[in-house]
């Protein structure tokens, strides 16, 4: 497979895999049970912490070799900028985490419904522009062992999406009555996802040097997204272990992707 075929696969993995995860709306008549819930909610955090660390921040750092003892710096500060980005949009875009109930954003008539299917889109965007990052960094190295980690952060960020289609699709089928809707909710909720990463290719291709900065920026808006919101979400206080061994095991899926493909 040439680099043209390693990034669409890359690019289109993400977003089918949301859609499939929101067809399941077509499977289940009622909602993830509680503890199944955060179970799924701790294995994308836990991805999204693995995806962070191995194909972000430690990238990130080892291409500011040229920054001396000081190399840690781009990664620090686009941490920083990142989490930044996603206090903005969280400030910005009117959205309801059904997990907690609370509501964030500018003042809207926006129904229930839409503000859930905003709250699963911020999430998508930083994870479609750490796939973008990822494979716009691989087109500038040029070989295939950059486009397989490239794309072992894509199937990564995949496997969770699954259970986010889901978690959008399966809670929208009570509030709008049609389980039709609800899957176009969830199916449309990650088509930001692909927008996003083709917006992360271009740029890191065009500005190669920034490479650093944009790695840990989409590192630092993940991990936002991670201690914000779905861990929260998961209700980890009401069951803890779960929580946990679903955590635990998203990160060693992950980080096996990694450092199998990478």
């Amino acid at each position: 497979m040439n680099s043209i075929g390693y990034t669409i696969l890359g690019f289109a993995l993400i977003f089918v895999a949301t859609t499939l995860g929101a067809a399941m709306v077509y499977l289940f008549r009622k909602e993830l049970s509680p503890k199944l819930n955060t179970i799924l909610l701790g294995f994308a955090g836990g991805v999204m912490i693995a995806a962070s660390i191995w194909s972000l921040i430690l990238p990130a750092i080892e291409d500011s070799s040229s920054w001396g003892k000081w190399k840690f710096m781009p990664a620090a500060i686009g941490l920083i900028i990142g989490a930044a980005f996603m206090v903005l949009i969280d400030k910005v875009v009117p959205h309801f985490h059904k997990g907690t109930g609370e509501e964030e954003g500018l003042h809207s008539g926006l129904s229930k419904p839409t503000k859930m299917f905003l709250a699963m889109t911020i999430h998508n965007v930083p994870e479609g522009l750490a796939v973008g990052f990822a494979f716009g960094g691989a087109a500038l190295i040029g070989n295939q062992e950059a486009f397989l980690g490239a794309l072992g952060l894509a199937i990564g960020i995949a496997v969770q999406n699954f259970p986010e289609g889901a978690a959008v699709s399966l809670p929208m089928a009570s509030q709008l009555g049609s389980k039709h809707k609800a899957f176009l909710y969830g199916a449309f909720s990650g088509i930001v996802e692909p927008i996003a990463a083709v917006v992360g290719y271009f740029l890191a291709t065009a500005i190669a040097g920034a490479m650093p900065w944009l790695l840990s920026f989409a590192a630092g808006a993940m991990l936002f997204v991670v201690v914000e919101d779905l861990i929260p979400d998961a209700h980890l206080e009401e069951h803890p272990h779960l929580g946990t061994y679903g955590i635990m095991a998203g990160f060693i899926v992950m980080m096996v992707l990694d450092v199998a493909l990478g």
